[in-house]
């Protein structure tokens, strides 16, 4: 018997194949197919459709409705505060909260720093150490506090 298997491989595979084949198509044969659902709603059991909303259609359209008053701009910063220490760039509004609290408020007093001036303000700036090297805050506050803005916006970009 196994002589012949192995002379017929090809036959004995074909039917084993077959055999699976109708196996399966016999399970999956059994099982019921999903119900079919029929939706049904107020409409199909005789209701009227809804009437249309009208609440948007009869509003007054918006070039009427009176536009928001207009906001003063603010204030510039007092001069008595010292300069707009943002303008340099990589100086945020939280450096330069931290700068003020350690008595620095103008351009000249950064552009005046030496590098040990630096190294002190960098060991009380926390998190930011190192930003004023980085950024290049010195250069930037001489080009400010001349007054030079066409040589800073040349170097750093626009204001």
């Amino acid at each position: 018997m196994m002589e012949w298997i192995q002379a017929n491989a090809v036959l004995v595979g074909a039917i084993a194949v077959l055999l699976v084949l109708a196996l399966v198509f016999l399970l999956r044969r059994g099982k019921a197919l999903p119900e079919k659902r029929e939706y049904r709603d107020v409409l199909s059991e005789g209701a009227a459709p809804a009437s249309r909303n009208s609440a948007l259609i009869d509003a007054p359209p918006a070039a009427a409705i009176a536009p928001p008053p207009v906001l003063a701009e603010a204030p510039p910063p007092a001069t008595d505060e010292g300069d707009d220490l943002t303008r340099i760039k990589g100086l945020g509004p939280k450096i330069s909260t931290a700068l003020r609290a350690l008595g620095v408020t103008r351009y000249a007093e950064i552009a005046a720093w030496t590098e040990a001036d630096v190294a002190r303000i960098d060991a009380q700036l926390g998190a930011f150490a190192g930003r004023a090297t980085r950024d290049n805050w010195i250069e930037q506050a001489k080009l400010l506090s001349s007054g030079d803005t066409g040589a800073y916006e040349a170097k750093f970009g626009k204001l």
